[in-house]
C-alpha cells in the first residue's frame, strides 16, 4: 500500500501539489479533505470511490488526461494493490491443541449444591432482565421523526456532457434536481467551486422546493473566444452560504468549445 500511496503523491505533485482542502472544494472532488489526505498516507488502502475522486480532479480535470484510459489504468492498479494486501489463506493453520493428547479429566467432586445455587441465580437474573426490557419506556411517547435533508441529480435538461458550443457564445445550462429528503429547500443556491475558461455567475438561486419535488436550476454561461474544453463544478449551499452534502459529487457543466 505504500507504493500505491507514493503513486498518488507523485500525481499530486505533477498537478501542482494543491492542498487537500482545495481538491475537496475548488477542484470538485466528491470526497472530504481528510479522506483524500488519508488515501495518500499509505496506512490502509482507500476505497475505490475515494481513489477515483483523488485521481479524477488531478489527472483528468487538471492535467487533461483521457478519462476512460485514466480510470482503467488506476482501477487495475487499485485492484492489484487490494489483492496483494489481502490476508493469506488460513485454511491450513494448525489449531493450538491439534495433535496433542487431551489432558485427563479432573476428578469429579460433589458440587450439586453449588450448581443449584448458580442455576437459581441465573434464572432470577434472566427473569429480572426480561421484566425490565419488556416494561422499559412503556409510558414514553413515541420519538419524533428525524428530519432528513437529501438531494438527487436527475439529469441535464440542456447541454448534456460533451455538447459543443461556438467560441464566444452565450448559452443557458439547466440541471434537474430532486429533493429526496423531508426538509423543504428555502434559500438554497448552487455555488461554483472551480475556475475555468467559461464565465458564469459565482452563485445561482435554487427555487423553493418541497420534499419529493424536482426543480430546474439554470445558469447563463459565456464561452471563451478560443477552442478547448470547459468544465464548471457546482455544490449546493444553504442561505448562509454553507456547503451541503459534502460527500455527494458536484453537478457540473462539461462542453467543448468549437470554431466560430
Amino acid at each position: 500500500m505504500g507504493a500505491f500511496a507514493d503513486r498518488l503523491l507523485r500525481l499530486k505533485e505533477e498537478a501542482g501539489d494543491p492542498s487537500y482542502a482545495e481538491m475537496s472544494s475548488r477542484l470538485g472532488a466528491a470526497a472530504s479533505k481528510s479522506s483524500l489526505a488519508s488515501a495518500a498516507q499509505g496506512r490502509k488502502l482507500p476505497s475505490w470511490e475515494t481513489t477515483w475522486e483523488f485521481v479524477r480532479v488531478l489527472a483528468v480535470d487538471r492535467l487533461g488526461h483521457d478519462p476512460e484510459e485514466t480510470e482503467h489504468e488506476w482501477r487495475q492498479l487499485w485492484e492489484r494493490t487490494k489483492a496483494a494486501s489481502s490476508p493469506d489463506d488460513t485454511s491450513a493453520v494448525e489449531l493450538p491443541n491439534a495433535g496433542k493428547t487431551p489432558a485427563p479429566p479432573a476428578r469429579r467432586r460433589n458440587h450439586r449444591r453449588t450448581l443449584g445455587m448458580v442455576l437459581a441465580a441465573i434464572i432470577v437474573t434472566g427473569l429480572t432482565v426480561f421484566y425490565l426490557t419488556t416494561n422499559a419506556n412503556q409510558d414514553d411517547p413515541p420519538a419524533a421523526p428525524t428530519a432528513k435533508d437529501d438531494s438527487e441529480f436527475v439529469g441535464d435538461v440542456t447541454y448534456p456532457d460533451g455538447s459543443e458550443v461556438r467560441q464566444g457564445a452565450s448559452f443557458r445550462k439547466v440541471w434537474r434536481i430532486r429533493n429526496t429528503g423531508t426538509t423543504s429547500w428555502e434559500g438554497r443556491r448552487l455555488a461554483r467551486i472551480n475556475t475555468g475558461p467559461c464565465r458564469s455567475p459565482r452563485t445561482v438561486t435554487i427555487p423553493p422546493t418541497a420534499p419529493g419535488r424536482t426543480v430546474d436550476v439554470a445558469v447563463q454561461v459565456q464561452a471563451p473566444n478560443k477552442p478547448g474544453n470547459c468544465r464548471i463544478y457546482w455544490k449546493m449551499t444553504d442561505a448562509q452560504g454553507r456547503e451541503l452534502f459534502p460527500r455527494k459529487r458536484p453537478v457540473f457543466l462539461d462542453v467543448r468549445v468549437g470554431g466560430p
